[in-house]
């Protein structure tokens, strides 16, 4: 049987120091947004605690990774990231209701 691959670390978050498991490639993502985001991982952390979760702090960053990521995941995010065209995507997000 094998260990778990969560990966525990320290942030600073509202109400001082605390730790956060998440697996590595959360940590890598979460990581990158900080960087698009000029924020550190405690501010970010803060700012994502300040958005309100009912899941509790290492829920919240979950979410928060999943929806980041899913907005610059849009047709518009697509290309303006320099990927070309999602095919298909224009005319599946007319009929899902979601913008192109």
């Amino acid at each position: 049987m094998t260990g778990s691959r969560l990966i525990n670390r320290n942030v600073v978050a509202g109400r001082g120091r605390t730790s956060m498991r998440l697996e590595p490639e959360l940590w890598d993502a979460l990581q990158e947004i900080c960087e698009r985001e000029c924020q550190d991982m405690n501010q970010l952390v803060r700012r994502i605690e300040a958005g309100g979760h009912d899941g509790g702090r290492t829920s919240a960053v979950r979410v928060f990774i999943v929806e980041y990521l899913r907005s610059a995941a849009t047709a518009s995010g697509h290309v303006a990231a320099g990927h070309g065209e999602v095919r298909g995507f224009a005319a599946r997000s007319a009929t899902e209701g979601l913008s192109a």
